[in-house]
């Protein structure tokens, strides 16, 4: 029996349960196995005593009927005190020692009347023996067990009695009745396996309809969230992005009427993303509900306000009076949003950019339009954030162009499809080589030429700046490898680093890593701040001081154009300034350019740091620059930017003494 459970894949509960089965089917089987048993008991006590009356008849059909009636006792306790249930194991224990009992009383039998010989009375014991036997086994086929330990006192009593008749008819009837009894026994548990098999179907059925009734349930429960979400984002209690984008079809795509006007605001917050990574999604959840409650606060009755997801907002202005609330809305959503949240007791600014656009004036389908309006915000975002941009035909091509550019600058990184060249630059005394500066080209396949400001600007957009930067200085560094080879041993190289990717301590890792690669000096690696946005020296300073110590040199690129001062200069220790192209264009005939680079050129050297003139393109120029006191300068009068196998073809070609020496630098 434990067999017939072991080959069923279920757990202890479903075993348990078919366990519960087998006692219920035992259980409910005894009632009447009790009744046929005393019947057949006491016709053949009947049948032995007019047969040969003797007492031990009297003692056996008595002990039958006892052990029937306390057999009774225990069937009806069993059902009382729901043992079937409570514990199954011990109520089969229960049932299967009665039969046991039982049996032990029917295996003495054949020897009541003393020797056993095989004559007509005895002939009928050893069939009732059988009877009893076969009975026993067809109605306990769920549990073996039970019949097998009241089975079994019977058939061996009953081949005892013939063995010790010692005749051939005897002994073939004995041999019968014990290949009978294997054929019976082999029955009864193949009979118990199926029956376990049965139940094991029964309640895998049963467990799966309540799976699929779960299911159900939780199927019509998720139809209801989703019905809920198909329109509501959960967090804000706006529309989402999925109502958004039906409302704003339904009024311009699927409308026999266009509106007259209709705006449409798209919003971003501006410090969202910080606020979630310093103090949590939590925070940020704070965040997203209040924005909501103040964008809700502006709009109209009538308005759509729409949370698209994440930090992002929309909202669609319908009326005759659209573009002018649409104004307001924008104006009020950009002042509110700088209005302090409370996060836990702590004020924090974060701030929101918005884009307008305007039907039908930029777009008459609602995907155009939303576009338009998308396109303001990017413009928005570009020009500072914390403002409302109005959409132009303009900024469609400049921001479409821009989108082109990040979408595929990082292939362009990953193929290498970007060319860094290099243009020298020259000692204006002495015409030697003294440096070289590293310009990033990139000639997208559809757009054409695109600008390294353009490149930066993406790179920054898609937060792979140290990927850009590292992709020039690993050039670099593989560059300066080769100079000694063409007589510049000790010549620098310079590149361009936004002022953004002084924060931290990426970048002195990043060019610390590449020049230790390469083998490369790291003085001989000139790191140019572009003019790009101001550098603030406090928060840069520990990320300077580390390129300090590792020996890199520091360059301010276009100084004099607006964000440099000398506080400036004195907090960042620079080696060397860069002096922008504008300030060399009609220096022969400007007094006013000439005594400014003088001005600058006095500061250099008051200072202590080297001053070189970016763009000279005449030899009166150079001749200008040089009487004015300048020592160096680079520019197309010189060289123009070249690829590093072309620069020992252009050293062959011009007639140039060797390279200044680091004293006379």
């Amino acid at each position: 029996m434990t067999d017939g459970i072991r080959q069923q894949p279920e757990d202890g509960e479903t075993a348990r349960l078919i366990r519960i089965a087998q006692a219920e089917a035992v259980h409910s089987g005894v009632s009447l196995s009790l009744v046929a048993n005393t019947f057949v008991a006491t016709t053949t006590a009947v049948v032995m005593w007019l047969h040969q009356p003797v007492r031990p008849v009297l003692y056996w059909i008595a002990a039958i009927l006892a052990l029937n009636a306390a057999r009774l006792v225990v069937l009806k306790l069993i059902a009382v005190r729901n043992i079937v249930k409570k514990s199954p194991e011990t109520a089969l224990h229960l049932l299967s020692a009665g039969a046991f009992l039982s049996g032990l009383l029917w295996a003495g039998a054949p020897f009541l009347q003393g020797e056993f010989r095989l004559t007509g009375f005895n002939a009928y014991v050893i069939l009732v023996l059988g009877g009893m036997s076969a009975g026993a086994l067809m109605q306990s086929t769920a549990y073996a067990r039970t019949a097998l330990v009241f089975v079994a006192p019977l058939l061996v009593s009953a081949v005892v009695a013939l063995f010790l008749t010692n005749t051939p008819v005897s002994m073939v009837i004995a041999a019968d009745i014990l290949l009978l009894s294997i054929v019976m026994l082999r029955t009864s548990r193949l009979s118990e396996e199926a029956f376990i098999r049965s139940q094991a179907d029964r309640l895998r059925a049963v467990s799966l309809a309540l799976s699929l009734s779960d299911a159900n349930a939780e199927i019509r429960q998720s139809y209801r969230q989703l019905s809920l979400l198909a329109s509501q984002d959960p967090l804000t209690g706006l529309s989402n992005r999925a109502l958004f984008n039906q409302r704003l079809r339904a009024i311009l795509d699927e409308s026999d009427r266009p509106p007259a006007s209709l705006a449409i605001l798209a919003i971003d917050l501006d410090r969202f993303k910080a606020i979630n990574d310093t103090m949590g999604h939590g925070a940020g959840d704070v965040v997203l509900r209040e924005i909501s409650r103040r964008l809700s606060s502006l709009a109209g009755e009538g308005d759509t306000v729409a949370r698209l997801g994440g930090d992002e907002f929309a909202v669609i202005v319908e009326g005759a009076d659209a573009p002018d609330r649409g104004h307001l809305i924008g104006e009020g959503i950009v002042k509110l949003a700088e209005e302090p949240v409370d996060i836990g007791g702590r004020p924090v600014v974060i701030g929101a950019s918005a884009g307008l656009a305007l039907y039908p004036d930029h777009g008459e389908t609602a995907e155009t339009l939303f576009a338009s309006a998308d396109i303001a915000l990017y413009a928005a975002k570009q020009g500072g954030r914390r403002r409302l941009g109005m959409f132009n035909p303009a900024l469609r091509a400049r921001i479409e162009r821009q989108r082109r550019i990040e979408s595929g600058l990082p292939e362009a990184l990953e193929q290498g499809e970007l060319v860094v060249l290099f243009q020298p630059q020259i000692s204006l005394l002495t015409g030697r080589v003294v440096g070289f500066e590293a310009l990033l080209r990139w000639n997208h396949p559809e757009l054409g030429p695109v600008s390294p400001p353009e490149i930066v600007q993406a790179a920054h957009a898609l937060h792979i700046a140290y990927r850009l930067t590292a992709y020039v200085a690993t050039r670099a560094a593989a560059f300066l490898k080769t100079l000694p080879q063409l007589g510049l041993d000790g010549i620098p190289v310079a590149i361009n680093v936004s002022p953004r990717e002084f924060s931290g301590s990426g970048l002195s890792a990043l060019l610390v890593g590449i020049t230790a690669d390469h083998g490369v000096d790291p003085a001989l690696l000139e790191i140019e701040i572009t003019e790009e946005a101001t550098l603030d020296a406090a928060a840069a300073g520990p990320e300077l001081a580390r390129l300090e110590a590792a020996g890199f040199r520091l360059a301010v690129d276009d100084f004099g154009m607006g964000h440099s001062s000398l506080a400036y200069l004195v907090s960042l220790r620079i080696d060397r300034l860069k002096i922008d192209r504008s300030f060399v264009n009609g220096i022969a005939t400007s007094r006013e350019n000439q005594t400014l680079i003088s001005a600058l050129i006095g500061i250099g050297l008051s200072l202590s740091i080297d001053i070189i003139i970016e763009g000279v393109e005449t030899a009166d120029e150079a001749e200008i620059l040089r009487m004015l006191g300048c020592r160096f300068a680079q520019g197309y009068h010189f060289a123009q930017p070249m690829s590093a196998g072309e620069v020992a073809a252009w050293l062959a070609g011009r007639d140039a003494t060797p390279a200044l020496s680091a004293a006379e630098r």
